[in-house]
């Protein structure tokens, strides 16, 4: 069953609206939510977008033009050391389907086995056909004008922009691909941020062992949008949540296990919203 407004993403419901809009909460509070196409066992919203004061859930935009001079010397020096190194520029997918696979095959070789994801190399390259809705940079090393890393961004509204993937080979990593790939994006997007657009590399990060968004705010000017955390359980699973929860800090212990990480990650956003309450 689809749900207007609303899309079914790992296991959970969630709002296909930018989180400046309020989402319809009625498939919620009715339970027609329970049965859209993939059956998810939570739903997960936010209300009050950057309300002007700090909680403990943020999504991490940049709604200003990004100035480089502004960037300390160290920092400068690592995005211009990516631009020296990689030429960054907007692509079609399809003329590059092998090469974004190995591309996506390498950067999650490296990811924790907890949560390393699996990739079937014909789902991906089929799967790159349905990438016309997004806006593709493709980075490629100048000495051997090779793809090897790629981002992907769509356009939600007019004024939102999000930054969905970020993937690059690690071996590049030590030439800055990540800097010269986001310095890359937001001159492309100089002209939409002056004007009162806003890119957004998603909510606060609790699943993966990442720095980027600190990376994001340190070296090009993001910041956090500070809102409210919502989570509601399918009636089926509520309790088992409620049974778990005091158990949240023996659990840490098992998180190298895979269904024990996820199910980590759910009992932190438990946790996040009982501090609200």
């Amino acid at each position: 069953m689809e749900i207007k407004g609303w899309k079914y993403y790992n296991h959970a419901a969630i709002p296909i609206t930018p989180p400046y809009q309020n989402p319809n909460v009625l498939p919620v509070e009715n339970g027609d939510i329970w049965s859209m196409e993939g059956y998810p066992l939570l739903v997960r919203y936010t209300t009050d977008f950057d309300c002007g004061f700090e909680t403990n859930w943020w999504y991490v935009i940049k709604d200003t033009a990004f100035d480089l001079n502004s960037v300390k010397a160290k920092r400068r020096y690592e995005i211009n050391k990516g631009s020296k190194y990689f030429d960054v520029k907007l692509i079609d997918p399809c003329a590059y389907k092998t090469e974004l696979y190995c591309i996506q095959k390498a950067a999650f070789s490296v990811y924790p086995e907890k949560y390393r994801p699996q990739i079937d190399q014909e789902t991906f390259v089929r799967d790159i056909d349905n990438w016309k809705k997004f806006i593709v940079f493709g980075a490629f090393f100048r000495e051997t004008e090779e793809l090897v890393g790629y981002a992907l961004l769509s356009r939600a509204t007019e004024q939102w922009i999000d930054f969905s993937v970020l993937k690059a080979h690690p071996q590049y990593e030590k030439y800055a691909i990540n800097a010269a790939i986001v310095d890359k994006i937001l001159r492309h997007f100089s002209d939409f941020l002056t004007d009162g657009g806003t890119i957004c590399d998603g909510a606060r990060n609790i699943n993966h062992e990442t720095r980027f968004q600190d990376y994001l705010e340190k070296y090009f000017g993001f910041r956090k949008a500070y809102c409210h955390l919502h989570i509601i359980y399918h009636p089926r699973i509520k309790w088992v949540i409620r049974m778990l929860y005091p158990c949240k800090k023996l659990l840490q212990y098992f998180d190298s296990v895979k269904i024990v990480h996820n199910l980590n990650a759910v009992i932190k956003m438990e946790e996040i919203v009982r501090e609200k309450r």
